[in-house]
């Protein structure tokens, strides 16, 4: 069976350690990995950085790992990962863990809310 794994980043520059993990789930030449980003409309696509050079670092990375890169402008952010999940397939979903003790304001909880498909999720511990 064919994986299709989806890495979720945030502005962190820590994302290159979740795309690695994400890459490391690769099991054949046939498998994709797709890594998003979804900001909302009005904010910046990557807060602590200078914009090209976020987009560029990201877009670096994620060839370096052959990757699709996904860049999404939304104010429904766990509906845009979900329906991106439905769309593409998609079997793998990797995460960072939260460090967000309310389950409401945890973003793996919301998305795994308004996911329906059945997926298999890799929550990465920080290191």
């Amino acid at each position: 069976m064919k994986n299709k794994i989806m890495i979720c980043v945030t502005q962190q520059k820590s994302c290159e350690n979740l795309i690695r993990e994400g890459f490391e789930l690769i099991k054949d030449d046939n498998d994709e990995l797709f890594v998003i980003h979804v900001v909302k409309k009005d904010w910046r696509y990557f807060s602590e950085m200078k914009e090209s050079d976020a987009l560029e670092y990201l877009f670096d990375v994620s060839k370096q790992y052959n990757a699709e890169l996904i860049i999404k402008k939304s104010d429904l952010i766990e509906e845009t990962l979900a329906k991106f999940i439905e769309d593409n397939k998609i079997t793998k979903v990797v995460m960072g863990e939260s460090l967000e003790n309310e389950k409401q304001q945890n973003m793996i909880n919301r998305l795994k809310k308004k996911n329906k498909t059945p997926i298999k999720w890799e929550i990465i511990k920080r290191k």
